[in-house]
């Protein structure tokens, strides 16, 4: 079901990391978009037809990973700016209002990482745009999101009775899935893991109040870095440790395994990827990347077997609907 750790209290880097939960292979690719890609907020939903879908012409170039081939669900983009969309079955986007553009819950993500270089523009974008659910693979696209940019700013924002709530501020550096985001703080204010010591008693279960407050005992004990490579390793350190072990039966325990981890530098604009099913992390250096325009978004499949370490050679052409 997700989980979202930003690290922004650190001398280095503005660090988050991410797992993605699932019941099965969310199919991803690693792409990085060019800026100047025009795009529909609609397609490639599938059998949705909208009188009014947004359009747009990316002002940023981004590095992402896609789900489904439908849209975006975590990345960076040139500007400083990263977001992650996590499962929330709570979410209710509200009934359509036609008078307003949409943008389907898979392309939310990519959106605002086109369009925006802060949490700040990000919100700003959002007041005039309406989020519009689909169904992929027999589930509905209900997400919450989690921003953060270079500056070490955060937000998260769900949808609650058709309207945005929105957390804004450097102290919302966690985030799950259900309860909503403010009964997850609740929860998180009857502990104390300000002060981490082996004596305090520690949730262990794999739910996501459990590994919300799993990791705001392991964000605080984090220890000061002293390299980059210390500081990857610290942030990726908590994603194992709030992960799901592979093939747990979702029947039996209603929980998802971890299919991948993510850790984003913001700082250095690096991107990592661990695949829980390989035994090597791959990463990209934005800077590097061959993004252009004319020859549109480039990509790596993060299971092919023959990556390891540094891949940003190895990105190539894509065709995407998106």
């Amino acid at each position: 079901m997700c989980t979202r750790v930003l690290w922004n209290t650190n001398d280095l880097a503005v660090l988050t990391g991410r797992t993605m939960d699932w019941p099965e292979s969310t199919q991803p690719l690693i792409v990085g978009f060019p800026r100047g890609r025009e795009r529909n907020g609609i397609s490639p939903a599938g059998p949705v037809d909208d009188p009014n879908p947004l359009r747009w012409t990316s002002r940023y170039a981004s590095l992402v990973t896609t789900i489904y081939g439908v849209g975006t669900v975590d990345g960076l983009n040139e500007a400083g700016l990263a977001g992650h969309g996590l499962y929330l079955e709570a979410t209710d986007y509200g009934a359509r209002d036609d008078s307003r553009p949409a943008v389907q819950a898979g392309l939310w993500l990519q959106y605002l990482l086109d369009q925006a270089a802060t949490v700040a523009e990000a919100l700003a974008l959002m007041e005039d745009v309406e989020l519009l659910k689909i169904r992929v693979r027999g589930r509905d696209a209900n997400i919450h999101v989690a921003l953060e940019d270079v500056g070490g700013d955060s937000a998260i924002i769900e949808f609650a009775d058709g309207r945005a709530v929105v957390h804004h501020g450097m102290q919302y550096t966690l985030m799950t899935n259900d309860p909503t985001y403010d009964e997850q703080l609740k929860s998180l204010a009857a502990q104390d893991f300000s002060h981490p010591s082996r004596e305090i008693p520690l949730p262990g279960n794999v739910n996501a109040v459990d590994r919300f407050q799993r990791a705001a005992y392991y964000s605080a004990l984090l220890p000061k870095p002293t390299t980059e490579r210390q500081a990857i390793a610290s942030v990726m350190a908590i994603m194992r440790n709030v992960s799901v072990p592979f093939g747990a039966p979702y029947a039996e325990f209603g929980v998802y395994n971890t299919e991948y981890r993510t850790v984003t530098d913001l700082t250095n604009r690096m991107y990592f990827f661990e695949l829980t099913t390989s035994p090597s992390i791959i990463w990209a250096e934005f800077d590097r990347l061959h993004l252009d325009e004319a020859t549109g978004p480039v990509s790596v499949d993060p299971y092919d077997d023959s990556l390891v370490g540094d891949v940003t050679d190895r990105f190539a052409p894509v065709t995407l609907a998106f």
